[in-house]
């Protein structure tokens, strides 16, 4: 049986974070992509606070010290990492010489979001998005 905590009356995703073992290299990435600074405590972790939640970069090293065989760096096709814009075709044309994979263009979707696509160093795929103009 299932009990709810006292505090909560549900769980609440504030954190997602991304083992990768190009801590460098995706910090820059990131930092390019959501105009934010990163805060950092190592060279092995970096985080974006992005106003709702964290997207947080770990090292696959330290990742298999802490947690030995829980984590494959770059191996990732299941998930999507989402984050709200004000303007998708604006950020379409302004990532044109930072993102080198991109996976679909601007595109209204049925459901009633505009989104764009993309891959970051590490194969994750990204989209961008924001409620279509009705």
């Amino acid at each position: 049986m299932l009990r709810k905590s006292a505090a909560l009356k549900h769980a609440v995703l504030v954190n997602s974070c991304v083992v990768t073992s190009h801590v460098k290299q995706l910090v820059e990435f990131y930092r390019r992509v959501l105009l934010l600074e990163p805060r950092t405590s190592t060279d092995e972790y970096a985080e974006f606070a992005t106003g709702v939640g964290v997207l947080a970069l770990f090292s696959s090293k330290a990742q298999e010290a802490y947690i030995p065989g829980s984590a494959q760096a770059g191996t990732n096709k299941s998930l999507i990492l989402e984050f709200r814009v004000n303007d998708v075709d604006s950020e379409s044309k302004r990532l044109q010489g930072i993102v080198k994979t991109w996976v679909k263009g601007p595109t209204t979707q049925p459901w009633g979001t505009r989104s764009i696509y993309f891959r970051d160093p590490d194969g994750n795929l990204v989209n961008f998005w924001m409620p279509a103009s009705r």
